[in-house]
């Protein structure tokens, strides 16, 4: 269509809102309704102050529901447009507002009108969840919650996911033992709700006693069938979630039970860097238990053999993460890493030998590992990197550092003594000395964490 003829068919409605009979006017807003997948925006924004007020009049007789109803169908509709600017321009004129003071006195199709309406605004509006959420909203949705049996329960529990974003809202649904719904928020509705909800449960469970009640209330399980039905930017938000749940020693292995290991790996494999990071972190939580460990490993030996570059760099982060772990020594020898991270070290990329040559230096300091990586072959390479002036200097010093533990070991003394020769190796043997003497070495021990050592403080987040 014409914009001219836009323009007059926005001047034909407003002639006939101003002052056509009540039939006329529905059918005006329906039909409004109707093309405003059409219309341009310019010509919706110009309905929506008119719309509005319709809204907000008192509903003194039988008809003005009726119009009302029209009325909210119609917002609803144009709020849909404009990735939102709509929606936000009918949050300005109050439409929230009048929105609950009708739910109140409204059932049937209205009812449903009306939610819906609010579904799509608050969706969109940050400040039309304010509106709601300081104005009795959230008691309002769950009233309605409580009662409610048939499909509109899916729009109030995604208006709900909405207003959770707001951490008043969240404190309200902890304090009003409202959790479960936001736990039901992430198991239907939209994928952008249910993402909303998790993010909300990811945010409610940081504290001990609100997360033990999602746990209990079914949360895990929900997370993660979310984490391997989303999208990828879902499965970010609920991977990060889901991690915070799993941050306490009762969750650990009920988190990995439900099957979010294989998850993470994904992530870890995927070409986003923020996924990667988070895949690295749980596994460091959940590999606190051995059993988990022992199923990361898995993954990750098969992600140094088959992944690409990136993807192997982090399985080797995660390695030398968890080559702090005093029972994963015994788990990554038994995996049979050592031989493919040996022939990394060699062959791999730079970030690749970085980060293996960082779990050498971890390794050697056990008799037994250092005993594996010898059998593996992995004293001669050190050597040449140690050498190899073209080399990083992070991947130098990690190999420095693996010698140096090597050189103190009677067994492999000799093998290791030409190398004392070179400066950077005696560096890096006094520096070892003034780190053992003043006990800076503590902070390799704080990450050899333990069952034991969580529970004491089972806050890691």
């Amino acid at each position: 269509m014409d914009p001219a003829d836009w323009d007059q068919e926005l001047r034909n409605y407003q002639d006939v809102i101003a002052s056509g009979t009540k039939s006329k006017k529905i059918k005006a807003m329906v039909m409004l309704a109707r093309f405003s997948k059409q219309a341009p925006e310019r010509v919706l924004a110009r309905t929506i102050p008119i719309l509005t007020e319709i809204l907000g009049h008192n509903v003194s007789n039988d008809s003005a529901p009726t119009l009302q109803e029209a009325a909210a169908y119609c917002l609803k509709c144009i709020a849909c447009r404009g990735e939102g600017a709509l929606a936000v321009e009918i949050g300005a004129h109050d439409a929230p507002r009048s929105l609950m003071r009708l739910l109140p006195h409204s059932d049937g199709r209205m009812q449903k009108v009306l939610i819906k309406c609010l579904m799509v605004i608050v969706s969109y509006c940050n400040a039309s969840r304010l509106v709601v959420a300081t104005n009795g909203g959230v008691e309002m949705i769950i009233g309605l919650l409580s009662s409610c049996t048939d499909d509109t329960r899916r729009y109030l529990l995604e208006i709900l996911s909405a207003l959770s974003m707001r951490r008043d809202v969240r404190k309200a649904l902890t304090r009003l033992r409202a959790l479960h719904y936001v736990v039901e928020a992430a198991c239907c509705g939209s994928m952008v709700s249910r993402e909303r909800a998790c993010q909300a449960i990811g945010l409610l469970g940081v504290t001990r006693q609100t997360r033990r009640m999602l746990v209990e209330l079914g949360a895990i399980p929900v997370l993660v069938s979310l984490f391997r039905e989303g999208e990828h930017s879902t499965k970010l938000v609920v991977g990060n979630s889901l991690g915070v749940i799993s941050a306490h020693v009762d969750y650990i292995r009920p988190v990995a039970q439900a099957g979010a290991i294989p998850l993470y790996a994904e992530l870890l494999e995927g070409p986003d860097p923020s996924g990667k990071e988070i895949a690295e972190d749980v596994f460091c939580i959940l590999a606190v238990a051995e059993a988990n460990a022992v199923e990361i490993s898995g993954h990750l030996v098969r992600i140094l053999r088959e992944g690409n570059d990136e993807a192997k760099a982090s399985a080797a982060d995660v390695m030398w993460d968890l080559s702090g772990y005093k029972h994963s020594m015994c788990v990554i020898r038994d995996s049979g890493a050592f031989p493919v991270l040996v022939e990394l070290l060699e062959t791999g990329s730079e970030d690749v030998k970085v980060s293996v040559s960082g779990a050498f230096a971890q390794l050697s300091y056990d008799g037994t590992d250092r005993m594996s990586l010898a059998e593996a072959g992995a004293i001669p390479i050190l050597i040449d990197l140690m050498n190899d002036v073209d080399e990083v200097e992070d991947l130098r010093d990690n190999a420095t550092e693996a010698l140096v533990n090597f050189y103190e070991d009677p067994l492999y003394h000799d093998r290791v003594s030409d190398a004392i020769n070179v400066s950077s190796f005696r560096n890096m043997q006094n520096r070892l000395v003034h780190i053992r003497a003043s006990n800076e070495h503590m902070a390799r021990s704080l990450r050899r964490m333990s069952v034991e050592q969580l529970t004491w403080n089972p806050d890691l987040v």
